[in-house]
């Protein structure tokens, strides 16, 4: 896919690769037809303007209020060998448990992590669409994108939805000619860079454990136990929050998965301590 998009401008695509609403065909700038998956935007039925739409059913007293709820932890910090991040899997809908396993790392390459808060469908399509374009950059350039210029494309794709209705709130971490980074972006188009961030339901948690044990100066033991222990007290204090704590560590060679360890068996540890 990213392949074919690196070489468009010397395809010629049928019109009957083109979708659009109401037959419409769609051409790029350049005047040429494109495939719908080489778009990173949709294409809006005309004469509707989707933020005015919403607007009675999100905002005001409206008699019909479309309030939907999110439930998660993620976080995400940087120490002197690199950057760990950490989220739990438990996938919720409304009050009901939808599953215990949702995976909310989105591994966009070997050099970059995407984690997932607010709407699981919104988090996983953008941040895949990320992929994509990431890839084509590559394809393109013969490097990998830097963490600012993927962490920038991602926001510059959200803020054209400002106020339509998507829930994501993501942190684009990596590793890159300019060492660790990390970002925070949100789908009002938010970007912002620093040293730690949390997001979801149990951030409030997460950041109280983060705060008491964070320092510049960790060891590679010390990242990963408190990452650990931040993600598992917010499972225990946020019902939407449980499940497993999935751990990565961000190194200048590339990514790892360090673990995935049931919040049961967490608990039981942590309370072995305390005796």
């Amino acid at each position: 896919m990213a392949l074919l998009d690196v070489c468009l401008p010397s395809l010629s695509w049928p019109r009957e690769c083109t979708v659009a609403p109401a037959g419409a065909k769609y051409k790029s700038p350049g005047g040429l037809l494109e495939p719908p998956y080489c778009r990173t935007s949709f294409i809006l039925p005309p004469g509707y303007d989707a933020v005015t739409f919403l607007q009675p059913y999100t905002e005001g007293d409206g008699k019909v209020k479309l309030e939907f709820f999110h439930g998660t932890t993620t976080l995400a910090f940087k120490f002197q060998h690199g950057v760990i991040v950490a989220v739990d899997s438990r996938c919720t809908a409304g009050k009901y448990i939808d599953t215990q396993y949702f995976k909310k790392v989105i591994e966009i390459n070997p050099y970059l992590l995407g984690t997932m808060s607010g709407s699981a469908a919104d988090c996983v399509y953008w941040e895949r669409l990320l992929a994509q374009q990431c890839r084509i950059y590559r394809l393109r350039n013969k490097e990998e994108i830097s963490v600012s210029a993927a962490s920038k494309l991602l926001s510059n794709m959200l803020s054209g939805y400002r106020g339509m209705g998507l829930s994501v709130g993501s942190m684009i971490c990596g590793w890159d000619k300019k060492g660790p980074g990390l970002y925070y972006i949100d789908d009002n188009g938010t970007r912002l860079s620093g040293h730690m961030f949390s997001t979801g339901s149990g951030h409030a948690y997460a950041y109280g454990v983060m705060d008491s044990g964070w320092r510049q100066d960790l060891s590679v033991p010390e990242a990963y136990d408190l990452a650990q222990r931040a993600i598992y007290h917010a499972t225990h204090r946020d019902a939407y929050s449980g499940g497993t704590v999935n751990m990565y560590h961000m190194k200048k060679d590339g990514w790892i998965k360090v673990s995935q360890e049931d919040v049961g068996k967490l608990h039981d540890r942590y309370a072995k301590e305390k005796k």
